[in-house]
Protein backbone atom coordinates (compact mmCIF):
# COMPACT_ATOMS: atom_id res chain seq x y z
CA UNK A 1 0.00 0.00 0.00
CA UNK A 2 1.12 3.48 -0.81
CA UNK A 3 0.32 6.78 1.43
CA UNK A 4 0.90 10.10 0.85
CA UNK A 5 1.53 12.41 3.60
CA UNK A 6 -0.92 15.45 3.74
CA UNK A 7 0.46 18.64 5.74
CA UNK A 8 -1.47 20.09 8.44
CA UNK A 9 -3.88 23.10 7.46
CA UNK A 10 -6.80 25.40 6.97
CA UNK A 11 -9.85 24.93 4.71
CA UNK A 12 -13.22 25.75 4.30
CA UNK A 13 -15.55 22.67 4.52
CA UNK A 14 -19.14 21.48 2.86
CA UNK A 15 -20.77 23.75 0.46
CA UNK A 16 -21.60 27.33 0.87
CA UNK A 17 -25.04 28.97 0.92
CA UNK A 18 -27.02 28.02 -1.85
CA UNK A 19 -25.45 25.50 -3.42
CA UNK A 20 -25.02 21.57 -1.97
CA UNK A 21 -27.37 19.68 0.32
CA UNK A 22 -28.58 21.35 3.49
CA UNK A 23 -26.52 18.55 4.98
CA UNK A 24 -23.26 20.10 3.58
CA UNK A 25 -24.19 23.53 5.64
CA UNK A 26 -23.33 25.73 7.07
CA UNK A 27 -19.54 26.18 5.63
CA UNK A 28 -17.35 26.11 8.24
CA UNK A 29 -13.21 27.05 8.77
CA UNK A 30 -11.80 23.77 10.00
CA UNK A 31 -8.23 23.65 11.14
CA UNK A 32 -6.36 19.82 10.94
CA UNK A 33 -3.08 18.67 11.78
CA UNK A 34 -0.74 16.58 9.55
CA UNK A 35 -1.69 12.40 8.30
CA UNK A 36 -0.59 9.89 5.97
CA UNK A 37 -3.81 8.75 3.97
CA UNK A 38 -4.13 5.89 0.95
CA UNK A 39 -3.10 7.00 -2.61
CA UNK A 40 -5.41 4.49 -3.26
CA UNK A 41 -8.39 2.74 -2.20
CA UNK A 42 -7.88 -0.56 -0.40
CA UNK A 43 -7.83 -2.65 -3.08
CA UNK A 44 -9.27 -6.84 -3.33
CA UNK A 45 -5.49 -8.11 -3.36
CA UNK A 46 -4.56 -5.80 -0.52
CA UNK A 47 -7.99 -6.86 1.92
CA UNK A 48 -7.47 -10.56 0.71
CA UNK A 49 -3.93 -10.87 1.69
CA UNK A 50 -4.49 -9.39 5.29
CA UNK A 51 -8.09 -10.52 5.53
CA UNK A 52 -7.50 -13.78 4.10
CA UNK A 53 -11.33 -13.15 2.17
CA UNK A 54 -12.89 -10.83 -0.09
CA UNK A 55 -16.58 -10.81 -0.21
CA UNK A 56 -16.60 -8.09 -3.01
CA UNK A 57 -19.32 -8.07 -5.54
CA UNK A 58 -17.08 -6.85 -8.67
CA UNK A 59 -14.05 -9.58 -8.70
CA UNK A 60 -11.58 -10.45 -11.68
CA UNK A 61 -8.69 -7.88 -10.69
CA UNK A 62 -7.38 -7.79 -7.86
CA UNK A 63 -6.54 -3.58 -8.51
CA UNK A 64 -9.90 -3.29 -8.15
CA UNK A 65 -11.21 -1.81 -4.71
CA UNK A 66 -12.93 -3.40 -2.09
CA UNK A 67 -16.13 -2.97 -1.81
CA UNK A 68 -19.25 -4.81 0.14
CA UNK A 69 -17.28 -4.29 3.46
CA UNK A 70 -18.68 -2.94 6.49
CA UNK A 71 -17.55 0.09 8.65
CA UNK A 72 -17.01 -2.64 11.16
CA UNK A 73 -14.79 -4.78 8.23
CA UNK A 74 -12.79 -1.84 7.42
CA UNK A 75 -12.19 -1.04 11.26
CA UNK A 76 -10.70 -4.88 11.50
CA UNK A 77 -8.63 -4.30 8.36
CA UNK A 78 -7.03 -1.28 10.34
CA UNK A 79 -6.81 -3.54 13.49
CA UNK A 80 -4.85 -6.43 11.46
CA UNK A 81 -2.61 -3.90 9.46
CA UNK A 82 -1.79 -1.84 12.67
CA UNK A 83 -0.70 -5.18 13.95
CA UNK A 84 0.93 -6.36 11.38
CA UNK A 85 2.86 -3.16 10.43
CA UNK A 86 3.69 -1.59 13.97
CA UNK A 87 1.74 1.36 13.00
CA UNK A 88 -1.75 3.03 14.26
CA UNK A 89 -3.90 2.47 10.86
CA UNK A 90 -7.52 4.02 11.23
CA UNK A 91 -10.07 5.28 8.96
CA UNK A 92 -10.09 9.23 8.03
CA UNK A 93 -12.53 11.56 9.79
CA UNK A 94 -14.69 13.28 8.07
CA UNK A 95 -13.25 16.34 8.16
CA UNK A 96 -9.66 14.65 7.31
CA UNK A 97 -11.49 12.99 4.01
CA UNK A 98 -12.73 16.27 2.97
CA UNK A 99 -9.52 18.22 3.20
CA UNK A 100 -7.46 15.52 1.64
CA UNK A 101 -9.94 15.31 -1.26
CA UNK A 102 -10.52 18.87 -2.03
CA UNK A 103 -6.51 19.22 -1.99
CA UNK A 104 -6.76 22.92 -1.64
CA UNK A 105 -9.62 23.60 -4.25
CA UNK A 106 -12.72 25.21 -3.14
CA UNK A 107 -14.42 24.25 -6.32
CA UNK A 108 -17.54 21.73 -6.07
CA UNK A 109 -15.17 18.78 -7.71
CA UNK A 110 -10.87 18.87 -6.67
CA UNK A 111 -10.85 19.76 -10.73
CA UNK A 112 -13.57 22.54 -11.08
CA UNK A 113 -17.39 22.74 -11.11
CA UNK A 114 -18.81 20.59 -13.54
CA UNK A 115 -18.75 16.77 -13.71
CA UNK A 116 -15.62 15.16 -15.67
CA UNK A 117 -15.27 11.75 -16.36
CA UNK A 118 -11.61 12.24 -16.81
CA UNK A 119 -11.00 12.02 -12.85
CA UNK A 120 -13.88 9.83 -11.75
CA UNK A 121 -15.94 6.55 -12.20
CA UNK A 122 -19.28 7.50 -11.55
CA UNK A 123 -23.34 6.25 -13.23
CA UNK A 124 -22.61 7.92 -16.74
CA UNK A 125 -19.34 6.03 -17.46
CA UNK A 126 -18.55 3.15 -15.02
CA UNK A 127 -20.52 0.44 -17.20
CA UNK A 128 -22.06 0.11 -13.76
CA UNK A 129 -19.26 -1.87 -11.78
CA UNK A 130 -16.14 -0.67 -10.24
CA UNK A 131 -12.81 -0.49 -11.99
CA UNK A 132 -9.57 -0.80 -10.78
CA UNK A 133 -7.87 1.87 -8.87
CA UNK A 134 -5.73 4.21 -10.30
CA UNK A 135 -7.03 4.59 -13.90
CA UNK A 136 -8.59 8.19 -13.40
CA UNK A 137 -6.68 11.59 -13.04
CA UNK A 138 -5.28 12.29 -9.43
CA UNK A 139 -6.28 15.58 -7.57
CA UNK A 140 -3.19 18.02 -6.84
CA UNK A 141 -2.47 16.21 -4.11
CA UNK A 142 -1.76 13.16 -5.77
CA UNK A 143 -4.54 11.26 -4.42
CA UNK A 144 -6.85 8.84 -6.70
CA UNK A 145 -10.30 8.02 -6.70
CA UNK A 146 -11.44 10.42 -3.99
CA UNK A 147 -14.53 10.89 -6.63
CA UNK A 148 -16.39 7.82 -8.05
CA UNK A 149 -15.59 4.28 -8.06
CA UNK A 150 -16.48 3.49 -4.56
CA UNK A 151 -17.99 5.23 -1.28
CA UNK A 152 -15.28 5.39 1.14
CA UNK A 153 -16.08 4.61 5.11
CA UNK A 154 -14.85 7.29 7.50
CA UNK A 155 -14.49 7.31 11.39
CA UNK A 156 -16.91 9.56 12.24
CA UNK A 157 -20.86 9.28 13.40
CA UNK A 158 -22.99 10.90 10.93
CA UNK A 159 -25.78 13.92 12.15
CA UNK A 160 -27.45 16.13 9.78
CA UNK A 161 -26.77 18.94 11.56
CA UNK A 162 -23.15 18.53 12.65
CA UNK A 163 -22.15 21.34 10.94
CA UNK A 164 -23.60 24.12 13.16
CA UNK A 165 -21.66 22.51 16.34
CA UNK A 166 -18.48 21.03 14.95
CA UNK A 167 -15.04 21.86 16.87
CA UNK A 168 -12.79 24.10 14.50
CA UNK A 169 -9.72 21.99 15.52
CA UNK A 170 -9.53 18.26 14.58
CA UNK A 171 -12.93 17.55 14.23
CA UNK A 172 -14.11 13.95 15.21
CA UNK A 173 -17.64 14.20 14.56
CA UNK A 174 -20.56 13.28 16.79
CA UNK A 175 -20.19 11.22 19.86
CA UNK A 176 -22.71 9.10 18.97
CA UNK A 177 -25.39 7.85 16.03
CA UNK A 178 -26.83 4.58 13.95
CA UNK A 179 -25.27 5.40 10.86
CA UNK A 180 -21.64 6.61 10.11
CA UNK A 181 -19.91 8.58 7.27
CA UNK A 182 -19.61 7.44 3.73
CA UNK A 183 -17.88 10.07 1.23
CA UNK A 184 -16.76 10.50 -1.95
CA UNK A 185 -19.74 8.92 -4.39
CA UNK A 186 -19.46 5.92 -6.50
CA UNK A 187 -19.59 3.60 -9.58
CA UNK A 188 -23.23 3.77 -9.03
CA UNK A 189 -24.16 7.50 -7.90
CA UNK A 190 -24.67 9.84 -9.98
CA UNK A 191 -21.68 12.93 -10.88
CA UNK A 192 -23.49 15.16 -8.13
CA UNK A 193 -22.92 12.90 -5.64
CA UNK A 194 -18.93 12.85 -6.53
CA UNK A 195 -18.93 16.44 -5.36
CA UNK A 196 -16.43 17.11 -2.98
CA UNK A 197 -18.77 18.40 0.45
CA UNK A 198 -21.40 15.91 -0.38
CA UNK A 199 -22.16 13.59 2.49
CA UNK A 200 -23.42 9.99 3.01
CA UNK A 201 -24.45 8.17 5.61
CA UNK A 202 -24.57 3.74 6.19
CA UNK A 203 -25.33 1.61 9.21
CA UNK A 204 -21.94 0.67 10.35
CA UNK A 205 -22.96 -3.36 9.81
CA UNK A 206 -24.10 -2.01 6.41
CA UNK A 207 -22.60 -3.66 3.14
CA UNK A 208 -23.10 -3.15 -0.58
CA UNK A 209 -21.76 -2.93 -3.55
CA UNK A 210 -20.23 0.44 -3.61
CA UNK A 211 -19.01 0.54 0.04
CA UNK A 212 -15.35 0.52 0.53
CA UNK A 213 -12.64 2.58 2.10
CA UNK A 214 -8.77 4.05 2.82
CA UNK A 215 -6.57 4.18 5.30
CA UNK A 216 -4.97 6.56 7.73
CA UNK A 217 -2.07 6.49 9.22
CA UNK A 218 -1.11 8.60 12.02
CA UNK A 219 2.60 8.75 12.23
CA UNK A 220 5.08 11.70 12.23
CA UNK A 221 5.92 13.64 9.19
CA UNK A 222 8.37 12.56 6.36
Amino acid sequence: MEFVYIKGGEFWMGSPDGAGKIYERPQHKVQLSGFWIGKYEVTQGEYEALMGKNSSCFKGDARRPVENVSWHDAKEFCAKFSSKYGVTARLPTEAEWEYAARAGTTTAYYWGDNIDGNYCWYEDNSGLETHPVGEKRPNAWGLYDMAGNVCEWCEDWYALDYYSKSSAKDPKGPLSGSDRVLRGGSWYFSGDLARSAYRDRGLPAGHGGSYGFRVVLSAPAP
